[in-house]
């Protein structure tokens, strides 16, 4: 289903780090242990789903009846602009617990600039939104994900055994995990970034999370996610493993992460789980109704084309090709509903633009070509 945009124009919607279809494998388990968290989380990403459909309709703007006058404005003319405000250099981080309920944002527990707590979780999720302010700061000159500095808002041990992080439109939410299939979401810092970089795209090209722009919407977070676990670690991209959310899964699983960038399918084959589903090309494109059309699957073939590029390149990923994917993130010219041929065609103008025509614009047109899609117009 398509999101209504708000009254700013944004299209603010419901992402969650754990895909659907995995949750609801597991709430069909025979093992009560496994099922309902599953179950339970399940039920509460509904309910914020559609509460947050709900505030997108409220806020959208009526359309005048026809032929309809609009009042003349009245009073004088407005001021002239005053000078753009020096943009925040620093991070204006809150966190919250929930203590295992489900009422947002919860009691607050840390300020910006406060000493770490006695909660690990808490003190884990201040860290990752911090790197992610610093990274798109030092990297791309961005002032949060707004571009103008932005509070990041986060709050920790939501719901009981929820087994997913999201982003909201407004804030950064973490379940602790079920200890059996899932851990605390804060463990990985890839996911704290990638739910944070729902907002970035939100503020910037505002990609409609269904078909393939809602799979461009998830890779483009696994991307930068990848970039600021690779840039807090101090890794090049030969260094990095490539994977989003090693370290979330707990022991029981056979599996290393959600999702594998450099492998995708390969991220998991598990009992329980299944077999991580994510194709590596368009001659695996995955045509399905669930999951607003497969967003958290088929992102695994923009994720791919990535991380050749960022291999190709060699060096620190963030620097070229991440400089790339942020130039047509923030260009103007993706459109809201964009398919992957055409945020394809966008790199290869953007690597030619910012590069001219040296090596990075070929292993553009190489990565993409390598994973079946077109930049042919």
């Amino acid at each position: 289903m398509q999101p209504r945009t708000s009254d700013d124009g944004l299209n603010p919607v419901f992402c969650t780090i754990v895909p659907p279809h995995v949750l609801d494998k597991l709430s069909h388990s025979g093992d009560p242990r496994l099922a309902d968290p599953a179950r339970r989380t399940l039920e509460a990403d509904g309910l914020r789903r559609d509460r947050r459909r709900l505030t997108a309709l409220a806020a959208a703007p009526a359309t005048p009846t026809a032929g309809a006058r609009r009042p003349a404005r009245a009073g004088p003319p407005p001021p002239p602009p005053r000078r753009a405000p020096r943009l925040p250099s620093k991070p204006h981080r809150t966190l919250y617990d929930c203590e295992n309920g489900t009422s947002l944002p919860g009691t607050k527990v840390r300020g910006e600039g406060d000493k770490p707590t006695s909660d690990a979780s808490v003190n884990r999720a201040y860290a990752g939104l911090g790197a992610t302010f610093d990274l798109l700061l030092s990297a791309y000159g961005r002032s949060s994900i707004d571009g103008k500095g932005l509070p990041l808002i986060g709050s920790v041990h939501y719901g009981h055994e929820y087994n997913n992080a999201f982003f909201d439109g407004e804030q950064m939410v973490f379940g602790d995990g079920d200890g059996e299939i899932f851990l605390d979401f804060t463990y990985a810092i890839d996911v704290i970034a990638h739910e944070l970089a729902h907002g970035l795209t939100q503020y910037t090209a505002n990609l409609r999370y269904e078909g393939q722009s809602g799979a461009l919407n998830e890779s483009v977070s696994d991307v930068f996610g990848s970039l600021v676990k690779q840039y807090s670690l101090g890794q090049s991209a030969e260094q990095a493993d490539w994977l989003i959310g090693a370290g979330l899964l707990a022991p029981r699983v056979s599996g290393d992460a959600l999702r594998s960038m450099k492998a995708p399918g390969t991220a998991y084959d598990d009992d329980v789980l299944g077999k991580d589903p994510q194709p590596a090309s368009m001659e695996e494109y995955v045509e399905t109704e669930e999951d607003n059309g497969g967003v958290h699957i088929n992102s695994g073939i923009p994720n791919r084309a990535f991380y050749l590029l960022a291999n190709a390149l060699g060096g620190n990923a963030w620097e070229r090709a991440g400089q790339i994917w942020f130039d047509v993130l923030t260009g103007g010219e993706l459109t809201a509903d964009a398919d992957f041929a055409q945020f394809a065609r966008l790199t290869v103008a953007a690597a030619g633009s910012r590069f001219g025509e040296r090596g990075e614009k070929e292993a553009v047109l190489k990565a993409w070509s390598e994973v079946g899609v077109p930049t042919a117009e």
